[in-house]
């Protein structure tokens, strides 16, 4: 079960760092994530070229946690923002639910709820 100390450290690297990197540093080996109702994607090492595919779309991608997150013993949730600046200077903007369960200090699975018409970008205003 991870401490709160753990799951402030993840969140501030999430809001800091690239999504890649959180993934090396929070994700079991074998951890899995899913968007939705979608089928998982399983592995560390293809979660994090995954997430190494859809950053490399983006110039800039700001996250922010909405608090307060919810713990009950090792299942996290997380109310997150993100707004991702794309290569064509559009703009998508999603709020999801991330439900977590964790192994210790690493995250074993987890499944994003949302609704995939945030997804459809908009023109960037200046």
């Amino acid at each position: 079960m991870p401490t709160i100390e753990t799951i402030e450290k993840f969140i501030n690297s999430v809001e800091q760092e690239p999504h890649d990197k959180v993934i090396l540093q929070f994700y079991t080996d074998d951890a899995s994530i899913q968007e939705n109702q979608n089928k998982p994607r399983i592995g560390k090492d293809n979660l994090i070229k995954n997430e190494q595919r859809m950053l490399s779309k983006a110039l800039s991608v700001n996250s922010t946690c909405i608090r307060p997150f919810f713990q009950i013993e090792n299942k996290i949730i997380i109310k997150w923002k993100f707004q991702f600046v794309w290569k064509d200077n559009t703009v998508t903007e999603i709020e999801e639910l991330a439900y977590q369960e964790w192994e210790g200090d690493k995250i074993k699975r987890e499944q994003f709820f949302y609704d995939p018409q945030q997804f459809i970008p908009k023109e960037k205003i200046e």
